[in-house]
């Protein structure tokens, strides 16, 4: 029997570490959060947009926060995947044998109403949040969840190998001429990568959250464009991609601030140890081209959850913070993980590479690819559970 005050100390502010706390919750563990509720005031308005997929969603629904989610998220129906050249790849959800690939959802909606549900979890107790170093919460198990500039993680000595793509991101909200009718489009080439998500804001049917990979110099020119010459930028990009695309997604205009990060690939050495687990951006850090970041950090919630749960109906001496007990939960994760990092690293550094040879091969693989129906089905399915 425990002695601790409180099985588990989750710290961190994000949607992963909301979920955590709000599934420990709801299994009857005992929950401190060190979190922070951040109001408008504090940063400026979120404009990403995540892409949930069917096992995420599965969680969000268990907890009670999916239906209030749903109401104002776009389901994608279809993706249209494009290279630098001939190549072009396409998933559909009838192929897949479901009803939808993905969700699209607003990162601040998802933060807000997990937020709300855990002001009446049950087993939540809100504590300090300390300015660096780890909580100093009575608990069996610390889970650090602080992303992935993480002081904890650093305070318990943790490795965390971060290789700089030269690369960041740029999201925008934009509004279209055209109705997206639920398609997601991806463009590859060397040196970006833009991916139009379908979105219901600011113009239901009509709306697109945009993430461009850009290297780190010209997206900090991109950023600071005046909305005209932004709008001009991102025509230009498609157009030489694809000569066709403006076209399919009609005119583009800014609808939102332009924000922008760097990226990175990055993983933790270890992923637990005796009294303490990481999950999320605090484990690991991938590319933003496939859209599972997010995913990847609720599967590592939905993982120890289980694991956790498991352990207490048949090995009930196990306390949360066993150590052999967190190995298995690393275990499970680490796998599928490294698997998503490989694929969006090695698909970027594929197409980064603007050597004509290379260039002919991917465009023909992907054209392969896409007759390859079983194979794109096993593709759709590993993203649809990562």
């Amino acid at each position: 029997m425990t002695t601790k005050k409180f099985d588990v100390c989750v710290s961190g502010s994000g949607a992963v570490a909301r979920c955590l706390a709000l599934a420990l919750s709801s299994n009857g563990w005992r929950v401190a959060w060190a979190g922070t509720e951040q109001g408008p005031q504090d940063r400026p308005e979120d404009i990403r947009t995540y892409a949930l997929n069917s096992r995420s969603v599965a969680l969000l629904d268990r907890l009670r926060i999916w239906p209030a989610l749903q109401s104002a998220a776009t389901p994608v129906h279809d993706m249209q995947i494009r290279g630098d050249g001939r190549g072009h790849l396409a998933f559909s959800a009838w192929q897949q044998c479901v009803s939808e690939l993905a969700w699209i959802v607003d990162a601040a909606a998802l933060e807000r109403l997990l937020g709300e549900a855990l002001k009446f979890a049950p087993h939540v107790t809100v504590v300090p949040t300390p300015a660096e170093g780890r909580p100093a919460v009575d608990a069996e198990l610390l889970a650090v969840c602080e992303g992935k500039s993480s002081a904890t993680r650093a305070a318990l000595g943790v490795d965390f190998t971060q290789a700089d793509y030269g690369h960041w991101g740029v999201a925008a909200r934009l509004r279209s001429s055209q109705p997206h009718l639920g398609v997601a489009r991806q463009w590859f080439r060397s040196p970006d990568v833009l991916a139009l998500l379908p979105f219901h804001d600011p113009e239901p049917g009509a709306s697109y959250g945009l993430v461009w990979s850009l290297p780190k110099a010209r997206a900090q020119e991109v950023v600071k464009l005046p909305a005209a010459e932004f709008e001009a930028a991102l025509r230009q990009s498609l157009d030489e991609v694809d000569p066709g695309a403006s076209a399919v997604v009609g005119a583009l205009s800014l609808a939102s601030h332009v924000a922008a990060w760097p990226l990175a690939l990055a993983q933790a050495d270890r992923w637990s140890g005796p009294g303490w687990v990481l999950l999320g951006d605090a484990a690991h850090q991938v590319h933003p081209l496939a859209g599972q970041g997010l995913n990847l950090g609720l599967a590592d919630v939905d993982t120890l959850v289980s694991t956790l749960t498991e352990s207490r109906q048949i090995e009930p001496w196990r306390t949360a913070g066993d150590e052999r007990l967190l190995r298995r939960y690393a275990r499970r994760r680490e796998l599928p993980t490294r698997a998503m990092a490989g694929v969006t690293d090695g698909l970027l550094r594929l197409f980064a590479d603007d050597r004509a040879p290379l260039k002919e091969l991917r465009n023909t693989g992907m054209a392969l690819l896409d007759q390859m129906s079983p194979v794109k089905r096993w593709l759709v399915g590993r993203a649809l559970d990562a």
